[in-house]
């Protein structure tokens, strides 16, 4: 299957244009927007990577990302950069990750600025597991009441 970004950097998407690009992964995404609103004070940009990325949510605080999330035909990518220090926290969890998101860490290469992770979700243990990562990036916080 091919998964088409939104690369039409003229014209900024709405809410609705990424969920309706997503389809049936909506809940995935949804679950997770909901999540980084209820757990981190990151402030979600919408960002044009240019004509390889396309338009997606970067959630940012102090000039460092949380995490990227780049809507495609059918899915979405959810890109988390891991430095050195949070890949020790991860290697406790590797078993509480799901069986993709584990080889993909496993397969990917670490680079001078952190191992990049794309993943793309398609199922709820993957959701679960990105909320694991981040939690290594930075505590979440109790969720609101």
């Amino acid at each position: 299957m091919s998964y088409e970004r939104m690369l039409d950097g003229e014209t900024e998407p709405t809410q609705d244009d990424m969920l309706n690009t997503v389809g049936e992964c909506a809940g995935l995404w949804l679950d997770l927007l909901e999540y980084l609103e209820t757990h981190y004070d990151h402030v979600p940009e919408l960002d044009f990577g240019g004509k390889k990325y396309g338009w997606g949510i970067r959630y940012r605080k102090s000039g460092k990302t949380l995490i990227t999330l780049l809507p495609e035909t059918g899915a979405f990518t959810a890109l988390v950069v891991l430095g050195g220090k949070e890949m020790e926290k991860v290697q406790a969890l590797l078993d509480e990750l799901s069986p993709e998101v584990r080889t993909l860490i496993e397969n990917t290469q670490q680079l001078h600025d952190g191992r990049w992770l794309w993943i793309r979700p398609r199922c709820e243990a993957d959701i679960t597991s990105i909320k694991a990562l981040l939690g290594t990036k930075r505590r979440p916080r109790e969720g609101k009441h």
